[in-house]
């Protein structure tokens, strides 16, 4: 089941809810209020268009909005930059887009280099625009899910997916210490990216398939935070050296935004040895060596449909 997408109108009325006179420093002389964040008169109003222009636009009838306007809407709802840009991404989009069934993602070259640069010492892993594992190094497959065949990534029909496994998964919830953290985070950047790709069919049954498995993730959708995600921290209670903490960080190319290359680094030496120690189990990690053991990802000239 595809997911029912996020329009303009919503995400407005959502974050309008969140923003209270007091926060913007609007005097309310003590009158009553039947709405919980400011009235569609005043947000108006402080964004210099009409509150006819502004109803419209909470209706998803107003057509096209403008940059100026959408970057006044930005300001006085207090919009974070990912916010700001989901804002933008939402009002680009048609009323009702046509949802395209993509193909399957396959690993661009480049961020291919940029994982056997790496090394074994550093735990790596490329992620797809929906969170699915396009490749991993020896070691980051051992860190993130030794539970998982090590080769799936080559087969696009048994690629691990990071969404499902958080939800679905016992084994990945048991792994990760701060699993309420994170999986907050997941929630917000899966809208994000929802928000950027309006007419991903393969997205929107994700989407849907997770709010219908998983009471957790329908809970936390319902919140439509929306956040990008790009650094942060995973406590971890590894099965075989224990507890890890590591720093998550994300490598992007400006040409290749669908690529996430996501490494992970020791926050203590304690988590400094137990990275060694999975390095040296895994042997050489070249993604593309021969001999290694390891699985060669296909690679896709740049010009060629992601």
């Amino acid at each position: 089941m595809a997911m029912e997408l996020e329009s303009l109108g919503t995400f407005l009325k959502s974050r309008r809810a969140r923003v209270t006179p007091g926060d913007i420093g609007l005097r309310t002389y003590g009158t009553s209020r039947r709405v919980p964040g400011l009235r569609r008169e005043e947000l108006a109003q402080l964004a210099g268009v009409s509150v006819g222009y502004y109803t419209r636009l909470e209706q998803d009838q107003a057509g096209a909005a403008s940059r100026q306007v959408l970057d006044a809407l930005a300001r006085i709802l207090m919009l974070d930059p990912a916010e700001s840009a989901h804002l933008h991404n939402l009002a680009l989009r048609r009323a009702e887009p046509r949802m395209v069934r993509h193909q399957r993602q396959r690993l661009h070259p480049r961020v291919l280099a940029l994982l056997e640069s790496l090394g074994r010492n550093t735990p790596a892993v490329v992620l797809g625009r929906r969170g699915d594992v396009l490749a991993w190094n020896r070691t980051g497959h051992a860190l993130t899910a030794e539970h998982v065949d090590f080769e799936a990534p080559q087969d696009p029909a048994r690629r691990p997916s990071v969404p499902r496994m958080f939800f679905l998964d016992s084994h990945t919830r048991a792994l990760h210490e701060n699993w309420d953290e994170l999986a907050r985070i997941h929630v917000a950047y899966l809208r994000f990216t929802a928000g950027r790709y309006p007419t991903d069919r393969r997205l929107a049954e994700l989407i849907g398939e997770l709010v219908m498995r998983s009471d957790d993730f329908a809970r936390l959708w319902a919140t439509g935070d929306v956040a990008d995600c790009t650094v942060g921290t995973m406590r971890m209670r590894h099965p075989t050296v224990g507890r890890v903490s590591v720093d998550y960080q994300v490598w992007l190319q400006p040409d290749i935004p669908d690529h996430r290359l996501e490494i992970y680094t020791a926050n203590d030496e304690p988590s400094a040895d137990a990275l060694r120690l999975l390095a040296d189990g895994q042997g050489s990690d070249r993604p593309g060596g021969q001999g290694s053991g390891g699985h060669i990802p296909e690679v896709v000239p740049s010009a060629a449909p992601r």
